[in-house]
This record gives C-alpha cells, structure tokens and sequence, in this order.
C-alpha cells in the first residue's frame, strides 16, 4: 500500500508539515510506504481552462510540481492533502496546482480513498475541510473520516504539536485510511459499472 501526501503550505516544516507527518508515521507504523511532496512557496500555474487534458490525459502544462505529482498518482492506492487556512479557505497556490490534478488525471484517482487536513489558527478549518474535499467527491473518490473532522490548530511554526486531540484525530485517520485500504483489497466486489456521462449546462 502506498499513500501519496501533499503538504499545500509554503511553509515546509511549519505545522501542516507537523500534522502530515503525524498521519505519515502512523500509516508507516501499519506497514505502508508514504510519500509526501511539498508545493513549495513560488509561484504555481493555475488552470486556464484550455481543456487540452480531454484529449492529452495530462495537463498541457509541464512543471516539475505537476510532474511529480502526476507520477506519484500512478502508484498510489491512497491520496491525503493538507493546508493551512487562508481567509477560511485553502492556500491559493494549492489550489490552483489542485485544479489542474484533479480536472486532467480523474482515471488515475477515481475510487483511491483521499482525505483532506485542515490547519488553523483558530477559524476556517471547516471551510477548507470543505472546499478540499469537493476534488475528491467530483472524482468518485471515498472520503476517509476520523474521530472528529480532519483538523490541527496552531498558529506559529511549531505550535501543532500542542494540539494533543487534533494530532490524535490524524493518527486515527492515519488508521482508517489502513482500514479502507485493506478492506477493498480483500474484497471481490467490482467497481460500479459507470454510466455514459451526462453534462448539462445551466443557461
């Protein structure tokens, strides 16, 4: 079992990187391989809607962040991505990496269990939750819970690790994760059989 981790603030050692590893190392305990790519603090190209990747399977686009990422999907059973909150939401550059993942790579991750991780200060976790966790209900992607919703607080670098039931609730999600993943390995049941998409515009 691999799980692919995406640490979405531009702080790499601050304290969604405290929150991850907590995940990380717990996941590693039951004998996964992890793998967590940071975003790093440039500037990140967004989605312009070209939708070149209908007719590419990939984002027109060639950087090294979407690269890597692109890579790790392959091989990933499982999807895990955190970010600090931002006017209560995600961080901007996350999102905008996020856009381009999920619209061009959706046969690379549909039906791969994902969970989202929220850090704060004090606010706004349950928006990020929220918007982090659409990219993975669009995709037929299973959302794994925890004890409580997937959440850090602390404000300066370092401040997580004081957090003691929110870095808790990311060892049990580290655990339900291990479950999902060997629950649907054991299983005989098929995927469902999709349908023939249907897209209507609202005009």
């Amino acid at each position: 079992m691999k799980v692919l981790l995406i640490n979405g603030s531009p702080r790499q050692k601050g304290n969604t990187s405290i929150s991850l590893a907590e995940v990380s190392r717990t996941l590693e305990e039951l004998g996964a391989e992890t793998k967590t790519i940071w975003i790093g603090n440039k500037a990140i190209r967004g989605c312009i809607a070209c939708d070149k990747c209908k007719t590419l399977g990939r984002c027109v686009f060639k950087d090294e962040l979407y690269e890597t990422i692109l890579e790790n999907l392959k091989s990933s059973d499982a999807f895990v991505i955190g970010s600090p909150v931002y006017y209560a939401g995600p961080n901007g550059s996350l999102c905008a990496i996020l856009d381009r993942v999920f619209r061009s790579c959706s046969t690379l991750i549909e039906y791969k269990p994902a969970a989202s991780v929220a850090v704060c200060r004090r606010g706004g976790a349950s928006a990020t939750f929220d918007r982090l966790n659409k990219y993975f209900t669009i995709n037929n992607m299973p959302i794994v819970s925890s004890q409580y919703w997937n959440s850090v607080h602390g404000m300066s670098p370092g401040e997580a690790v004081h957090d003691t039931e929110g870095l808790q609730t990311m060892r049990v999600l580290g655990r339900n994760i291990i479950w999902l993943l060997e629950s649907i390995q054991k299983s005989s049941v098929p995927r469902p059989h999709p349908e023939p998409r249907i897209r209507t515009n609202m005009i």
